[in-house]
C-alpha cells in the first residue's frame, strides 16, 4: 500500500489533520457503535468491538467517547447503518474498493458516483476490481515501534503472515481470521498497534506518473471526506518524486 501511506503523509505536509480528525472520531464512533450492536458491548468478548476501540485509542479518541459509541449500541434510539462496498477505476487504471457504514444507501452511492466521475473515474459494479485484491487483516504500527528486523521477528513469532515497513511505519499483514489473535500477540511485545483492521492488499501495484497522481488524490480526498465513508483501498504506487512534486 504504498501509495496509501504516503498520501497520509501530504495530509499531515497540508496540515489538514484537524478537520481530518473530528471526521475520523465520528467515523470511529460509528464503527464502535456497528460492532457493539453485532456482538456483545464488552470489548474482551466481541472481536471487532476490540479492534474498533483499539483504533479509536489509537487516534487519541477520548474514553468518554469511545463509552459514548457503545452505550449507543444498547439505546433504542441508535441508528441501524448498512455496510457497504463500492468499486472501480480512478485515473490511470487504478483500481479502488471504496468501503461505507451508511444509513441511508442512496445518498452514499450518490456521493461515492460523484466523487468518482468528478475526477476521472468511474463506479462499476459489485467485484469489479475486487478479484485484484486479497481480504487480510493488517496491523500498523509507527516506526519508531521498532526497528524493521525486530518488528518483523515479532510479527513472524505472532503468526503474521507479511510484513512492509519504511520510514513512516510497519504494516503487519495476517490472514482474516488470525487478525485479533495477531494483534493481541503483538501488543504484548510492541505495545497498542496504530491500528487493526480488515484490509484489501492489492496483488499488484499500478505506478501512477505526476499527470494522473493530483487527481487521483483529489479523488480519494473527495472519498474520504464523506461522513459515510470508512476506508479507501487501492492498488496506486505514488513515487516520493511525484509525490514531492505535488506538496
Amino acid at each position: 500500500m504504498a501509495g496509501h501511506s504516503k498520501f497520509k503523509n501530504i495530509q499531515h505536509r497540508k496540515g489538514a489533520q484537524d478537520k481530518k480528525r473530528s471526521a475520523q472520531f465520528s467515523k470511529l464512533s460509528r464503527e464502535i457503535t456497528v460492532a457493539a450492536k453485532m456482538g456483545m458491548p464488552d470489548p474482551d468478548m466481541n472481536p471487532r468491538l476490540r479492534l474498533a476501540v483499539n483504533a479509536a485509542k489509537a487516534q487519541s479518541m477520548p474514553k468518554d467517547n469511545i463509552q459514548r459509541a457503545i452505550d449507543k449500541a444498547s439505546g433504542g434510539d441508535a441508528e441501524s447503518y448498512d455496510e457497504m462496498r463500492y468499486e472501480g477505476y480512478g485515473p490511470g487504471g487504478v483500481a479502488i474498493i471504496v468501503e461505507a457504514l451508511t444509513d441511508n444507501r442512496n445518498r452514499t452511492a450518490t456521493n461515492v458516483r460523484t466523487a468518482f466521475s468528478k475526477n476521472g473515474g468511474n463506479l462499476g459494479a459489485s467485484g469489479a476490481v475486487s478479484h485484484g485484491f486479497d481480504r487480510m487483516g493488517l496491523i500498523t504500527y509507527p516506526a519508531r515501534a521498532g526497528d524493521a528486523d525486530s518488528v518483523f521477528e515479532a510479527a513472524l513469532e505472532a503468526g503474521a503472515e507479511d510484513v512492509e515497513s519504511n520510514e513512516d511505519e510497519h504494516s503487519i499483514w495476517t490472514s482474516m481470521d488470525a487478525l485479533h489473535e495477531v494483534a493481541k500477540a503483538l501488543e504484548a511485545t510492541l505495545g497498542e498497534a496504530e491500528s487493526a483492521k480488515l484490509a484489501w492488499k492489492p496483488q499488484l501495484l499500478v505506478e501512477v506518473d505526476e499527470a494522473n497522481a493530483a487527481t487521483l488524490l483529489k479523488m480519494i480526498d473527495a472519498l474520504e471526506d464523506d461522513d459515510d465513508v470508512q476506508t479507501v483501498w487501492g492498488n496506486y504506487d505514488v513515487s516520493d518524486e511525484v509525490m514531492a512534486k505535488l506538496g
